[in-house]
């Protein structure tokens, strides 16, 4: 399926994604000098050099000048919470957009991109400012249509379907798939989400954690590999985190079953990125709140990272609104604890 936007074709290796006219595993851990002496002193910042991250009060700092020329931008968390953007995120949006830099949302969302366009103006932001969106969700349809890709070339027709059901199920049009309910039947299985399973009539029926994890032991004893189409364990809903298909996937592969992640932290969406906008990955920053995701993503491949204060790891710093600035020490110890650590930390998207 060729898609066109503002006349703009999509690549052919990416034909699923949205695009605007412009408008291994190594830990990578270098502190990032300042520019200049005088830059240096007008930023309101605190480092530690030991500990190889700088806090910053705002990303201004990273853009004057620019200091990547592609900007991989993470929605929830960082842009809005699910139901209304956070505060400043839209002008800082515009502002980083006017040093002419490409702004990509890079999304662990079961959705395909369309969705997140729409969703993002229908919270007040100017959707031409972006380059792009790549979604995990995106992805995954294109793999499972296209087949291009050996692994996915084996996987069969036949699939257990584990879907939203209040926050909206997820279509599998254009896919050619089979949907079964019974594991024995299945050929493999494919997470959009962990509220229902999706019924051989077109149904979605309603399944708790226990009862999808119960069905996953009956998978993972078969050697059924499970498609995992957003790798987030947890999201920001609100001030609440939902359970997301990534804590699925932890499951799985504690009960022995083969997983296959489709989204942050792993090279394909990144890659993706660096096709679509031709650039190198040294010439990328990685834009997130989560540390797994977002931070462990860029350090894996070796770009740059920002990391959020104020999102999924609010209540382990002792965040308690959004621009509160983050403790030092609880920084450090999330890092160590966690052991993964950001090229830059700032409270909240803002400038």
């Amino acid at each position: 399926m060729d898609v066109q936007v503002q006349a703009q074709c999509i690549p052919a290796r990416f034909p699923c994604l949205k695009l605007h006219s412009p408008s291994s595993w190594t830990r990578s851990f270098s502190y990032m000098k300042l520019h200049s002496s005088a830059l240096k002193a007008r930023m309101s910042i605190r480092s530690r050099l030991e500990e190889n991250f700088t806090v910053l009060d705002g990303l201004k700092h990273l853009c004057q000048p620019p200091s990547h020329k592609v900007w991989l931008l993470d929605q929830f968390g960082v842009l809005h919470d699910g139901q209304k953007p956070y505060d400043g995120a839209i002008e800082t949006l515009k502002l980083i957009a006017d040093t002419n830099v490409k702004l990509i949302i890079i999304s662990n969302s079961s959705r395909r991109a369309e969705s997140t366009y729409k969703r993002l103006a229908s919270l007040g932001f100017d959707t031409s400012l972006f380059f792009g969106v790549i979604t995990s969700g995106e992805l995954t349809h294109e793999y499972l249509q296209r087949r291009h890709d050996p692994w996915f070339a084996e996987l069969g027709q036949r699939c257990l379907h584990i879907t939203w059901k209040e926050r909206g199920s997820i279509s599998l049009e254009g896919l050619d798939l089979e949907v079964v309910e019974n594991p024995e039947s299945a050929d493999f299985v494919l997470a959009h989400g962990t509220e229902a399973l999706r019924m051989e009539n077109g149904d979605i029926k309603s399944a708790s954690l226990d009862e999808i994890e119960a069905i996953l032991s009956v998978c993972a004893r078969r050697n059924l590999p499970l498609v995992v189409a957003n790798p987030d364990h947890v999201t920001v809903e609100a001030r609440d985190l939902k359970v997301m298909p990534g804590t699925l996937g932890l499951k799985y592969e504690n009960l022995g079953g083969h997983v296959q992640y489709m989204g942050k932290p792993y090279p394909v969406i990144y890659q993706a990125a660096a096709e679509i906008t031709g650039t190198n990955f040294k010439d990328m920053i990685v834009v997130g709140d989560s540390l797994f995701h977002d931070i462990q993503g860029g350090a894996k491949n070796q770009m740059n990272s920002v990391f959020i204060a104020g999102g999924i790891h609010a209540d382990e710093l002792s965040i308690d609104h959004i621009g509160q600035m983050p403790n030092l020490d609880k920084l450090e110890s999330l890092f160590e604890n966690k052991d993964i650590y950001p090229s830059y930390v700032v409270p909240s998207f803002i400038w």
